[in-house]
């Protein structure tokens, strides 16, 4: 059965393969993936700290309603979360998607848009190990591994991760 999977971003920031390789992986599955940011567009995709290709964005996050969707996928690079976490209706989005039990998925540095929901409190939380801090601030328990299924949350470290986070990601999918 086929899912609709909101992929959210900024405007720019974005770390190329963590937004490109698990939406292949989604479309690959059957999945209908659709890119949601903070304004219409295109997404500028870096790799690292290097601008390379832009992504047509779908829809805007104020124009979505988390029933709209099946799963929410949160790329990361530095700016992209950084971005988020500062956009009221975004930061709202992800806080209500991990709210519904759906599936949330967020990799590297994409932990912090969870942390800005509060919704890593009590939860086992994967990401880049520069935000360790912040996820133990915001109550959540950070973690050095591949990837972490905590309920409906799956997260990942790094772009190393993205096979292990895309198949959670599949999984969690053909669960619901």
């Amino acid at each position: 059965m086929t899912k609709r999977i909101a992929f959210l971003t900024a405007l720019e920031g974005v770390e190329e393969v963590e937004l490109t390789k698990p939406w292949q992986a989604a479309v690959d599955a059957g999945h209908t993936a659709e890119l949601l940011s903070l304004d219409e567009g295109e997404v500028q995709l870096f790799q690292h700290l290097d601008k390379s290709s832009t992504q047509r964005v779908d829809r805007r996050v104020s124009d979505v309603a988390v029933a709209d969707y099946d799963a929410l996928v949160l790329p990361g690079g530095v700016a992209n979360p950084d971005a988020l976490r500062m956009d009221e209706e975004a930061v709202a989005f992800v806080r209500d998607f991990l709210d519904s039990g759906k599936p949330v998925a967020a990799i590297c540095h994409a932990a912090w848009t969870l942390v800005e929901a509060d919704r890593v409190r009590g939860k086992r939380v994967a990401s880049w190990p520069s935000l360790q801090t912040d996820i133990r601030n915001g109550g959540g328990d950070w973690v050095d591994e591949e990837v972490v299924v905590d309920g409906n949350l799956i997260t990942s470290r790094n772009p190393d991760d993205i096979p292990a986070f895309s198949r959670a990601l599949l999984d969690a999918l053909s669960s619901r």
